[in-house]
């Protein structure tokens, strides 16, 4: 298996527990209670990692793929914030949240070192365009 393909992996299961976050959020509370509130903004910026992550392996150009990074490395931010909330106002399972904002935070460096490679790449590189690589 390539370094791509345990990232995808990595970041599809990270959207699946957020997922099954969501559901817990949704047995508990009503759809107007503010973990309501939250878990939809943490459905949606947790699952989105792993959509610009597939979407990243199809990008035209390194900029492109830069910027997928970048909204990436955003979304994974919001996400953490959201799980931050969750935790401080106790609206789930304490060692849950925290096991998910771990792995949150794992794959914020992950993010971040492969985009400090691909900006060292991008300005070391000629003129002309290289093909993509992970």
């Amino acid at each position: 298996m390539q370094p791509g393909d345990m990232l995808r992996d990595r970041t599809k299961a990270y959207a699946s527990r957020i997922i099954r976050l969501y559901g817990h959020l949704q047995q508990r509370y009503h759809f107007g209670d503010a973990a309501m509130v939250l878990g939809k903004q943490l459905l949606r910026s947790g699952t989105s990692v792993a959509a610009n992550h597939r979407e990243a392996k199809h990008t035209r150009s390194k900029a492109d793929r830069i910027s997928k990074f970048h909204i990436i490395v955003q979304e994974l931010e919001e996400s953490a914030l959201w799980l931050e909330l969750l935790s401080e106002h106790e609206m789930a399972h304490q060692d849950g949240l925290r096991q998910l904002l771990d792995e949150t935070n794992q794959l914020i460096s992950i993010f971040v070192a492969s985009l400090k490679t691909l900006q060292n790449r991008e300005r070391k590189a000629p003129s002309g365009e290289q093909p993509l690589d992970d």
